[in-house]
C-alpha cells in the first residue's frame, strides 16, 4: 500500500515539474532552459535561415542578408548593397525586442518567437502583413 502511495505522489509531483516548467517558458518555440542570458544569446551575427511574410516562403528573394546585435545595444543589417545601423532594446518583460534609428527610419518591435545560441526566430508587422525571420548564427 506505501508503494502505491509513493508512486501516485511521484506522478503528480512529475506532472506539477512538467506543468511549472512549461509555463515558465519565456518564448513559445524556446528554449526551455539556458545558462546564457537573453542580452547574450542575441548578442552576435545572423544570418538568414528562412524568410515569410504572409505565411508565403521568400527565402530565396533573402541571400545574403544578415544582422548583428552587439551587447552595448547597437544594431545592423547588410543585404548586398543595403545596410543600416540603429539600437536595440529588449521589451515588454524581454518578449520583444525593439529596433530604434534604423538608418534614421522606423522603429520595429520583433516579437520574439525563439531565441538559442545558435537560432533566432522573430516576426514584425509591417502595417498589415506579417514579416516572420528565422536566423541561424552566421
Amino acid at each position: 500500500m506505501k508503494t502505491k502511495k509513493i508512486s501516485g505522489l511521484m506522478i503528480l509531483f512529475a506532472v506539477l515539474v512538467i506543468i511549472l516548467v512549461e509555463g515558465c517558458k519565456k518564448y513559445p518555440d524556446g528554449p526551455l532552459i539556458s545558462f546564457r542570458s537573453r542580452t547574450e544569446r542575441v548578442s552576435q551575427t545572423w544570418k538568414i535561415d528562412n524568410y515569410h511574410e504572409n505565411g508565403v516562403d521568400l527565402t530565396s528573394l533573402m541571400g545574403g542578408y544578415t544582422e548583428t546585435y552587439t551587447k552595448s545595444g547597437n544594431y545592423s543589417y547588410s543585404w548586398g548593397v543595403l545596410n543600416g545601423t540603429g539600437t536595440w532594446a529588449f521589451q515588454n518583460s524581454d518578449a520583444n525586442i525593439q529596433l530604434t534609428g534604423i538608418s534614421n527610419q522606423k522603429t520595429y518591435t520583433l516579437v520574439i518567437l525563439k531565441l538559442e545560441q545558435t537560432e533566432f526566430w522573430y516576426y514584425y508587422m509591417d502595417g498589415s502583413n506579417k514579416k516572420e525571420f528565422h536566423m541561424i548564427q552566421n
